[in-house]
This record gives C-alpha cells, sequence and structure tokens, in this order.
C-alpha cells in the first residue's frame, strides 16, 4: 500500500474516532455560540455549558448531543483522507531527503497547507452541522432563520441550494472557515510534533507508546482552539445568519459587533466545551491515525 493509500485509511479511522468522542462537545459548543444576545432584564436560554447539556438532554433526549452528527460522518473519511493525506505529501515535498526528520517549522508548514486543503470540504460541512446544532437554541428567539426547520442533513443541503444561492450557498462562511483551518492546523501539527519529540527526548518518536501519543494529541487539539477561537465564533453566527434579513454583512462585521454588544467574552461563547472536546477527540484521532498508520507499515 503507497503512502497515499496509507494516509487516506488512518485519516479516515482517526476522524472517526474523533468525530465519536468529540461531538456532543461541538454540540453544546455551536448552541452557546449562536443563542441570541438577551434583551435588557433577560437571562439568556442556556447559563453556561453545563446547563446546556442538562437542557438539551431534558428537551431532546441524549440523542440531542448528536443532533448534526450526520454531515460530519458522511464526510469524516474524505475530510480527515484530505487533512492527513496532504500533510503527509507536504512533508514528503519539504524532505531533502527520503526519512529526514522535519523541523518544527516545516511541521507547522504542513499543517497550515493541509488546513487550506480542508477548508473547501469544511465549510459546506459546518454549515448543515450548525444549522442543525443552533434549531434549538434560537427557538423561541424570534430569529428569522428559525422560520425553516430542518429535518436533517439532507434537508439543509436542499434548503440551502433551493432558497439561498445554490451551491454558493454551501459555502457560507468559507472566509473565517479558512481563517480558522490554516493557523489551526498549522499549531496543532506543529506543538502534535514538538511534544511528542519533548516526550522522546529527541527527534525520533517511534517509539512512544498510547499514553504519549495521546498526550500530544489533546496538546495539539487545545493549541488548534487556542489560536483561532473567536475565528470559530464567527464563522458560526455566520453560517446561522438569516439569508434574507441577515444581521450581519460580513465576518468582520460580525467580528466588530459581537465585541461592541458583548465584548471579548462574547468572542470565547462555548470555548469550555470546545476545549474540554479537543483533548480526548484529538487524542483518540491522532492515536487511531498513529496506530492504523503503523499497523499498515
Amino acid at each position: 500500500m503507497g503512502d497515499v493509500a496509507k494516509d487516506l485509511t488512518a485519516g479516515t479511522i482517526g476522524g472517526a474516532a474523533q468525530l465519536i468522542v468529540g461531538h456532543p462537545f461541538d454540540t453544546i459548543k455551536v448552541k452557546l455560540q449562536s443563542q441570541p444576545t438577551p434583551l435588557p432584564g433577560q437571562v439568556p436560554k442556556y447559563s453556561g455549558a453545563i446547563d446546556a447539556v442538562k437542557k438539551t438532554i431534558a428537551a431532546e433526549g441524549p440523542g440531542g448531543l448528536y443532533k448534526g452528527m450526520g454531515a460530519p460522518l458522511a464526510t469524516v473519511a474524505a475530510f480527515n483522507a484530505v487533512l492527513f493525506t496532504v500533510r503527509g505529501q507536504m512533508e514528503t515535498l519539504l524532505r531533502s531527503h527520503p526519512g529526514d526528520v522535519l523541523t518544527i517549522n516545516q511541521q507547522v508548514v504542513c499543517g497550515a497547507a493541509a488546513g487550506l486543503s480542508v477548508s473547501f470540504l469544511a465549510c459546506p460541512t459546518e454549515l448543515i452541522k450548525c444549522r442543525l446544532q443552533a434549531q434549538s437554541a434560537l427557538a423561541g428567539s424570534g430569529t428569522a432563520t428559525l422560520a425553516v426547520k430542518y429535518g436533517g442533513p439532507m434537508d439543509v443541503a436542499r434548503h440551502v441550494l433551493r432558497s439561498e444561492g445554490g451551491v454558493k450557498g454551501l459555502f457560507k462562511g468559507l472566509v473565517p472557515t479558512m481563517a480558522r483551518e490554516i493557523p489551526g492546523n498549522a499549531a496543532m501539527f506543529g506543538v502534535y510534533e514538538a511534544t511528542k519529540q519533548l516526550i522522546a527526548g529527541g527527534t525520533d518518536t517511534s517509539k512512544l507508546g498510547r499514553g504519549s501519543l495521546m498526550a500530544a494529541g489533546g496538546l495539539a487539539g487545545a493549541a488548534f482552539w487556542l489560536m483561532v477561537y473567536p475565528t470559530d465564533v464567527v464563522k458560526s453566527v455566520i453560517q446561522v445568519d438569516d439569508y434574507k434579513n441577515p444581521k450581519f454583512s460580513g465576518s468582520i462585521d460580525a467580528f466588530r459587533r459581537i465585541k461592541a454588544t458583548e465584548g471579548v467574552k462574547g468572542l470565547y461563547k462555548g470555548f469550555g466545551p470546545a476545549m474540554f472536546r479537543s483533548v480526548p477527540a484529538n487524542a483518540a484521532c491522532f492515536l487511531a491515525y498513529e496506530m492504523t498508520r503503523s499497523a499498515l507499515g
């Protein structure tokens, strides 16, 4: 099996592990990000992550925590295949000789290139996922977006294609998606390799155990969100914004208005669930990737 096929296979399995472990946290993150700002004297629908979990389970059952999982599950193979394959091919391109160990800076470049590539897959997937996850958070808020009730991922896609500008509508939020994926993956892969080398005490990381790989993967996931979280908030509010009567004219406008009305804190809504998700989900992803890659030879 060639290197590309190995990366495709290992990336797919790693992505599935990441999604299964992390999706409930992601659902809570999006609910907190997308809930409308309460009017003066009113309280927000969710006071925090724990409150959002309790209310979601009470209203929708445990399955509500997996709302919107169909879209990323359907594309997780393609997403992670592209991410890890592009990263692997960039590693090959940057090596002076086969087998050379890349510098951390070179790994950052590989991660950035992988992030650019997956942005075009991530944007429509994220739009569908966010629409489904945000429905209950926005319910009863008077937001025009919720005039449409989606029955599932395909229903969201059909509605967007029919009523929101066709294929172009599925790429709403592409700019903030790229602004998240490029620096986020640069940080993630850079921190992952740096942590592995630190634990191994050198550049040979081939003998690291599962615990070490999970630790490196968890820290890498945390680095991703620490680098780009406000951008993810902007992406989410843009993607759930009403098409006919948009609240925001674009990413910069969304950033400015969130900061003006809610302060810097508004740009970190849902940060707790994102961080709680990133550590175990990315630990699972990188461990599954490395074990599969090693098993394939």
